[in-house]
This record gives structure tokens, sequence and C-alpha cells, in this order.
């Protein structure tokens, strides 16, 4: 087991808070690391072949960890599962430290402080691998009442919380519910930031008979604060422009459009056309009209939008008819809103460039966002644009 150190006081003065997207092909690790030095990890997936030396996919144990070491961690203050798709929890058996089996313990694993997870991971069956250990994990802490958030409180958790011997009452400071701003985070305390949920919504669970992981899975907002000036990002995970719609009409409901606004956007499902319309379309996909609102409408001069995927084809290529993502027209949207707004689209595995995909890192200023590629040896960046006013 790594040992705890406290950091030295060199390293605990102010800080910035600052995003980090890693290269793993179509598959989803964002860091994020708060002025306050609280760690927040969304999603754990090591699709790297090991014995590939030509898989350009990052090695995604081996630079968290570099990371943790650098700030005398071995824990991440939050892990979040968006849901349990493999591209969003592969090797997390191997990585992390799970309370609930003494056989996921020890060796260096890295601890997760709180875990934060959609309804549909404590509620769903017939799970294996990856998926299996952390569902255990979660309702392991959900019994025993710590150390988790579960966000919504669909009827089948109620049932799941009531074959326990408990209720969702018993369990309230464990759930976080769509419209509510996650506990223990405040844009005007030390964190310098505040989480405020989207989805899932309980309502759209119970429409269905099994877990829907892509539309049950997690969507958040972040403001951050930075000497007055706020930026907001939204990670979305794998919803589609139905589920998308519904977020707008529902935040339109409630006069809390703010909620929505964006400066950098972690793309839906890989740059799928899916997350804006129900036709690819030609040169560009059409979004529905009110993913069109979130897109044009909500995000701000300067935004980012980062797309967790494989390169984007080219027309006429092989990889242009496929119909898994990334899609060439859903990118030419995105290129087209950020072009708009004087910003830019960045895809993880094109960044630098295609050839030696590095981690994206966006940092928060009081100025607003910073875009650098990270080089994966040293602490610091190889390239970088200039701060943008947000």
């Amino acid at each position: 087991m790594m040992t705890q150190f406290s950091p030295p006081t060199t390293q605990r003065g102010p800080m910035t808070a600052k995003i980090t997207f890693f290269p793993l092909g179509n598959a989803d690790t964002t860091r994020i690391d708060l002025a306050n030095g609280q760690t927040v990890l969304i999603d754990y997936a090591n699709m790297r072949c090991a014995d590939d030396n030509s898989d350009r996919r990052c090695d995604l144990p081996v630079l968290l960890r570099r990371a943790l070491d650098d700030t005398y961690r071995d824990d991440y203050d939050v892990v979040c599962f968006s849901h349990l798709d493999t591209d969003h929890v592969k090797g997390a058996a191997d990585f992390f430290w799970f309370r609930h089996a003494s056989k996921y313990q020890g060796g260096g694993r890295i601890k997760m402080n709180e875990m934060w997870v959609p309804a549909a991971v404590i509620t769903e069956e017939g799970l294996d691998g990856d998926a299996r250990v952390i569902r255990q994990e979660a309702r392991y802490r959900l019994e025993k009442g710590e150390g988790i958030k579960v966000f919504s409180r669909p009827a089948r958790l109620h049932d799941f919380l009531a074959s326990r011997g408990l209720t969702v009452a018993d369990r309230a400071h464990c759930i976080v519910d769509a419209g509510q701003t996650v506990p223990g985070f405040s844009k005007n305390g030390a964190s310098r930031a505040e989480f405020f949920v989207h989805s899932p919504f309980a309502w759209r669970v119970n429409d269905r008979e099994v877990e829907d992981r892509n539309q049950d899975s997690i969507v958040f907002q972040v403001t951050f604060d930075e000497g007055g000036n706020e930026t907001y990002a939204i990670f979305g995970s794998d919803v589609d422009y139905d589920t998308l719609s519904k977020i707008v009409l529902t935040t339109k409901r409630h006069g809390r459009e703010d909620r929505l606004l964006w400066d950098v956007l972690k793309l839906f499902h890989h740059c799928s056309y899916l997350s804006l319309g129900p036709e690819r379309g030609t040169d560009e996909t059409v979004a529905v009209p009110d993913v069109k609102w979130l897109f044009e409408d909500r995000s701000r001069d300067g935004c980012i939008i980062v797309s967790p995927s494989w390169p984007i084809p080219a027309k006429g290529t092989t990889e242009d008819t496929d119909v898994q993502p990334p899609h060439r027209q859903a990118a030419n949207h995105h290129r087209r809103v950020v072009d708009d707004k004087a910003g830019d689209f960045k895809v993880t595995m094109e960044s630098p460039n295609a050839t030696s995909p590095k981690p994206l890192e966006v940092e928060i200023t009081s100025r607003g966002t910073r875009l650098s590629v990270v080089a994966p040896t040293v602490i610091g960046t190889i390239t970088s644009t200039p701060a943008r006013a947000g």
C-alpha cells in the first residue's frame, strides 16, 4: 500500500483549477484538479494494448499514478463512474482500492474517498468484470451509508434499499437528484467549484423495464470561480439528442438556463451524430432545436469542445461509413459552433497530432481558459494557446 504523505509547504500556495483529457481512443477518462488541491476523476478506461507498441493510446495508469505521486497522494477525493460501459470502466478493478473485498486492496491500489454513480449502477443485474466490481463497491458503500453519492432515486433504488432493510430516507445523505448541486463543493468556498446535476432523471428510469446505461448516465455542469470570473464546463457522458433535449426543456422550465452555459464541453458519446439529431447528414449533422440551442446559445466566446475519440475520418474513406463514432458530419457541426465563437475543437487522439497524441489540459484562469498539450514525461506543457476570456 502506498504511504500517504503531506505535500511540502512549497506546494500549498494558491492554485488554479485544470481539466485533463486523456487520449484513449473512443473512451473516457477526465481528471479535474480543483484550486484547493482536490481531485475529481471522471471515469477510468485503460484501453491501451500493453503488448502492442504501435498502440497510440496513452498508458493511463502510469500517467495517473505519476500525477498522484507528484502531489504526494494515493487517493482521489472523488471518482465518478458515469455509467458501466467498458469504454468508461475498463481496468478499474485492477487500479482502484475497493472496500468491499480484500482481494481488491493493497498492492499500490488507488483509493476513492468518494464514489459518484448513477442509480442504475446500483440496480443493474447480470454484470461481470469491471462493471460488477464497481457495482458491488457502490452497493457496499450505499449500505454502509458513507463514501458515495448516488445520482437520482428511481423506484428500483427504493426496492434495492428495501431488500437491505433500508429506506431512501435512511440514505438521503448519499443521494443527489437532478436539479441539485453536489454537497461538499462550493464556488464560494475552498474548492472554488460547484457541480450541478442535470441527469439522470428518476422518472425516465422508471419508464423503462431495464436500465439504459447511456440515457441513465450522469450529466453535470461544473462552475469554476477564479478571481471572480466564472468558467463553465459540461460533462455529458454518452447521452443522445433525446436525453439532451429533455435536459434543456427541464432546465428551461425551471428558469435555470445559466446551468447550461459552457466554456468547455466534453463531447457526448465520442462525437456521435446521435447526440445532435436522428440523421447523420451528408456534410453536417443538423441538431434538433433544443440541442441546437444548447450548442449555439449556451456556448460562450472562446469555447472549447473536446471529443474523446479516435481521429475524425476524412470524407470518402472507409472509416467515414462506419456506424461507430466519431462521425465527420457531427465534427463539422462542432467546428462550426466553435468557429462562430473564436474557439477550439480538439480531438483527444489528434492532439497535438494523430501520430503522437498527448493529454489535453484546460487551465481555468481569472481570464478564462488556457488550452495546452501536456508532455507525458514532465510536469508542464509542450504547446499552448492564449487564455480566453470567459
